[in-house]
């Protein structure tokens, strides 16, 4: 199956076109809330950008919208000839519904409700050319995920998970669902798979061991990689300065970088000359400092 969606260039069934601009769409998933998943697509559409890619983030998931917290964000979209312009951070352009609606009020949407927005984050937001356009969903399998699979061709999905089985049985629920309209399966990201302590530097596995890895290989897909539980990661959510941006040298950016040049090797592409790691420190003048 891996071999199979190698590429991920055919689009999903019955999809249609609404970003001519953008060459391959991602969707960022995962079968339960809790795991990491908007931590990992903020981290990878940085990684990605620091690679030289051109790179869009839509915070798909429109009942808790934290994308523009992770990136810093706190301006919203401006307006250009009845069009959204998204806004840009840390490299990466953002399109998020939490950006429209007060932070405090609660969405209570029914389908339609939620096909009608997630088309318009497409069609009526100037996303321009790109190389990446990366889709954080709401967990599980839901009106958006359907929505998504008739909107655009999808170049493929990444699930995200956690090691122990109750996470794992989740993953194995919503990759059949992309499997049943379509969607390539682009592989698994282990997130919180270890703990290595700072003091002493003993690595302990909280969450059991190796189940992402065990679940890609029933499923017959990638596996990406394992990201590492840390202080850090969170530090960099909670401040909008991902641990890639905030910190390129350590290992939880090695990571997430990784996994980046995975993907990008699986569907063709391949990260631009200059974007070691001592150019990416280069790039940051002004590192921030992780705590």
């Amino acid at each position: 199956m891996a071999d199979d969606h190698a590429h991920g260039t055919q689009p999903a069934q019955g999809a249609t076109n609404l970003i001519p601009g953008v060459k391959h769409v991602l969707a960022v998933s995962s079968g339960k809330g809790g795991v990491g998943k908007s931590t990992v697509a903020a981290n990878l559409a940085c990684a990605l950008a620091l690679a030289g890619a051109k790179v869009g983030l839509l915070d798909a998931d429109l009942y808790g919208p934290n994308i523009p917290m992770m990136m810093g964000s706190t301006k919203g979209p401006e307006q250009q000839d009845g069009k959204i312009l998204p806004v840009e951070s840390h490299g990466v352009k953002l399109i998020s519904m939490a950006f429209l609606v007060p932070e405090e009020a609660p969405l209570v949407w029914r389908g339609p409700m939620v096909h009608q927005y997630l088309q318009a984050f497409f069609r009526d937001v100037l996303w321009g050319e790109l190389d990446y356009l990366l889709i954080d969903l709401p967990p599980g399998t839901g009106d958006v995920q359907l929505s998504l699979s008739q909107m655009v061709p999808l170049a493929g999905a990444i699930t995200v998970t956690t090691p122990q089985e109750v996470a794992l049985y989740d993953v194995r629920k919503g990759m059949a669902m992309f499997q049943k309209v379509n969607v390539p399966l682009l592989g698994i990201i282990e997130n919180m798979s270890f703990f290595v302590c700072g003091h002493c530097g003993e690595r302990t596995e909280i969450f059991s061991h190796g189940g992402g890895e065990r679940a890609a290989d029933k499923v017959g897909v990638p596996f990406l990689g394992r990201i590492p539980i840390d202080p850090a990661i969170r530090d960099g959510g909670d401040t909008g300065h991902p641990i890639v941006v905030a910190d390129p040298a350590s290992p939880q950016a090695a990571a997430f970088r990784e996994i980046a040049q995975k993907i990008m090797a699986e569907l063709g592409g391949a990260a631009k000359s200059g974007s070691s790691i001592d150019s990416l420190l280069k790039k940051i003048k002004q590192p921030f400092t992780s705590h």
